[in-house]
């Protein structure tokens, strides 16, 4: 984080100004374009950029969502942030608002504060061992514009940015939305796509131009693959209209191959940071973590069963490429006992990345492309003490949610309720008349125990509880005078017909259905 005062003091006097200031202080995780017709005005300390408003009525109502969101802060153009109720409302969100020159380009602005956060961030956190080769992507990054006199990017194989050279105030809105996300937008990269450009980046190493794009405003980018041993690793690419001469791209070739070894690095740092968060996590879920208050976000939590089940680790990598696509950018996920989980926060809307409303949405979105994907919520914890317990239920709710994508255990209690009392029959002799009729189906090969459960499920409705096991009502009828004459059961009492429900439940592999 850094602190609003930094930020806007990095950026030099004139450019933003504060006409509001917030709660001392006050610090920033992060950016966001907001958007509140869409219910994007990002997650609580993000500072919101208003480049949208255009009316004195769009800029009262950010002024008032980010105060709800608990934003650090909303920027707005100067001529709207002197409005008299626009200040007003920001004093009531207890927002700071702060002032953008008229001259000033939104697109300079962006990278400007992108690149205060995101080289502080990778300063400024002495436990983070990829600070330096971070900071010399960015000097690479810096060097390589240099050369091009043009912008620059540094990404992964996953379009992801990893570092940017400072120069970037001439611009397209594709890089703007590219630097807001830390990852190409969706709509770039099926355009680049279907263009071949990544095929190509896959299988050379040969540098090459990418014309404009026809649609959006998109200018042109040359593009090096960064590769090692064979491997594509990333890419670098440069914002210009037409392909440098030979001398500069045997430069930034050169430059490539130097990108590749810190990305090596970075990779390497990556799995051990990665191995390290999912054994804590692990720790947290078995009630062996003792400072988890000091990483986990805000509680109440939720301990959430992921599928698919069988696939464990694999199912985490899954997930976690999911979350991170939709803006959850450090996704508590983690593989216990071979079944993939995630921690998230129990309270939010389904708008912010992390929450269990924000998951259920996710599992909506991904289920009809990949209907294993499902996720299965326990009681929220208070404190981390309590996610032992909400694990344990996570796994009874997703054996009761039946063929729903996501459940969460205050919608399943009635079935989980029965099951744990079924679980306790579990491996016992049933006591009762039950033992004579399940020594009826296994010597002679009858249904008799299927069929009273059936009867009992659809009580009064014979021909429903015939259909329930696929037989004639007329057999289903005999079956049960032939069970009365085995068996003495007083069905009109309510406890027996409780107690030889479960006894069925626990004999049966989910009788009647």
């Amino acid at each position: 984080m850094t602190s609003l005062t930094d930020l806007t003091g990095s950026l030099g006097a004139g450019l933003l100004t504060v006409a509001v200031p917030g709660p001392p202080g006050a610090q920033v995780d992060d950016i966001t374009l907001a958007e509140p017709a869409q219910g994007i005005l990002g997650q609580p300390r993000d500072l919101l950029l208003g480049v949208g408003c255009a009316d004195l009525e769009a800029a009262v109502e950010l002024v008032a969502r980010a105060g709800e969101r608990g934003a650090s802060g909303v920027v707005l153009r100067r001529s709207l942030a002197r409005r008299r109720a626009v200040r007003d409302g920001a004093r009531r969100s207890g927002t700071a608002l702060l002032e953008l020159a008229e001259h000033a380009s939104w697109a300079h602005i962006v990278w400007l504060l992108r690149g205060v956060l995101d080289r502080a961030g990778t300063r400024q956190q002495p436990g983070r061992a990829d600070a330096p080769v971070h900071d010399d992507l960015f000097a690479l990054a810096d060097a390589a514009a240099a050369l091009v006199d043009a912008p620059v990017t540094i990404e992964d194989a996953q379009s992801r940015v990893l570092a940017y050279s400072s120069r970037q105030d001439v611009t397209d809105p594709a890089r703007v939305s590219t630097i807001v996300g830390r990852r190409v937008p969706e709509e770039v990269l099926a355009s680049l796509r279907a263009r071949g450009v990544f095929r190509r980046m896959t299988r050379s190493a040969e540098a090459f131009f990418v014309p404009p794009f026809p649609e959006g405003g998109t200018r042109g980018r040359f593009v090096v693959p960064v590769r090692a041993g064979g491997e594509w690793l990333g890419s670098i690419w440069a914002v210009v209209d037409a392909a440098p001469r030979q001398a500069v791209e045997r430069e930034l070739v050169q430059s490539g191959s130097v990108v590749a070894l810190h990305l090596l690095r970075l990779r390497a740092q990556a799995d051990l940071s990665r191995r390290l968060a999912v054994d804590r996590l692990r720790g947290a879920l078995t009630g062996t973590a003792a400072d988890a208050e000091g990483w986990l976000p805000p509680g109440p939590w939720r301990v959430v069963a992921l599928g698919p089940a069988e696939e464990g680790a694999q199912a985490v990598d899954l997930w976690e490429s999911a979350c991170r696509r939709r803006s959850w950018h450090q996704p508590l996920l983690a593989d216990l006992h071979g079944r993939p989980y995630a921690v998230v926060r129990a309270d939010g809307a389904a708008n912010t990345p992390g929450t269990w409303a924000w998951l259920r949405a996710v599992v909506g979105d991904v289920s009809t492309e990949d209907g294993r994907l499902t996720a299965a919520a326990g009681a929220p914890a208070a404190t981390p003490a309590g996610l032992p317990r909400s694990q344990a239920e996570a796994l009874e709710a997703d054996r009761a949610r039946r063929h729903r994508a996501s459940a969460a255990l205050e919608e399943v209690w009635a079935e989980v309720t029965v099951e744990r009392a079924a679980a306790a029959l579990q491996g016992r002799e049933p006591a009762g008349p039950l033992t004579a009729l399940r020594e009826h189906d296994e010597l002679r090969g009858t249904d008799y125990l299927a069929t009273l459960a059936a009867w009992l499920d659809h009580p009064g409705e014979p021909s429903r509880a015939a259909r329930a096991i696929h037989v004639h009502p007329n057999t289903l009828r005999y079956r049960m005078q032939r069970i009365s004459g085995l068996a003495v059961l007083d069905l009109d009492d309510p406890v027996v017909r409780l107690a030889v429900r479960l006894q069925l439940l626990a004999l049966l592999d989910r009788p009647g259905e």
